[in-house]
């Protein structure tokens, strides 16, 4: 079990690395390409929803998902039947 869960990490960290690079050229940081693809995934996602989905407290969410508002990877929309919430979409 010891092995295996070692070489899930080693590949973990691989996959990582790779996409460190291959989103370097977007200046992502490490981590953010993962909020836009569950974010493409799940369209008009809140922002509580996607912190549960990438398994992060909220507050963490919140600061990651102000960075790629501000540097225009996504935006928030308000929903049409309650104001307060807000949706979460890539930008177009």
């Amino acid at each position: 079990m010891k092995k295996i869960l070692g070489e899930i990490g080693m590949i973990a960290r691989a996959l990582d690395s790779i996409s460190n690079i291959e989103f370097k050229e977007y200046d992502l940081t490490k981590g953010q390409y993962l909020y836009i693809v569950r974010i493409c995934e799940n369209p008009g996602i809140i922002q509580e929803k996607l912190a549960e989905m990438i398994k992060i407290d909220r507050t963490t969410a919140a600061r990651a998902i102000k960075k790629l508002e501000i540097n225009g990877f996504i935006e928030k929309k308000e929903d049409t039947q309650n104001k307060k919430i807000k949706e979460v979409c890539v930008k177009e």
